[in-house]
């Protein structure tokens, strides 16, 4: 087993001491009882656990859902791993429709601002400025330049 300083187990799962100090905060990682000499030494379970959190968070759960995650048992949690895992790609699901739709409407003030003339207001200021208004009926696109 590897003994590691709080320095050298940040440094290993690449993340800041602080963020070490967080997580056991968070109740994610255990603070080990100070020895020799009041320095704290970590062990490999503890990093392992830590980049556990890391890749978890890669994949989009927070720290509530890792926190959950961490919980499980990777032999016998299977069915409640794989809810969260079904949860988690919903709200990714859910996310990537919100900016399909944004992405649409950037387009399309985009190309209505290309097509209007310079004395019409600009169309994305416009619309930032007044949410309820429709832009693109309201102003009429000069398609000819």
């Amino acid at each position: 087993m590897t003994s590691m300083t709080i320095g050298r187990l940040a440094a290993a799962a690449e993340v800041g001491v602080e963020t070490v100090r967080y997580y056991q905060r968070r109740g994610l990682l255990a603070v080990p009882e100070p020895a020799r000499g009041q320095v704290r030494h970590y062990g490999d379970t503890a990093l392992s656990r830590l980049r556990f959190i890391r890749r978890a968070q890669q994949l989009g759960f927070s720290l509530d859902e890792i926190a959950e995650l961490l919980d499980l048992d990777e032999n016998t949690d299977r069915q409640a791993a794989r809810a969260l895992a079904r949860d988690k790609l919903a709200q990714i699901d859910e996310r990537m429709a919100r900016l399909a739709a944004m992405r649409t409407a950037l387009t399309e003030l985009v190309s209505c601002c290309e097509h209007t003339t310079s004395a019409q207001p600009c169309p994305i200021l416009h619309t930032l400025a007044h949410p309820d208004e429709d832009v693109p009926a309201l102003l009429e696109v000069d398609r000819r330049r």
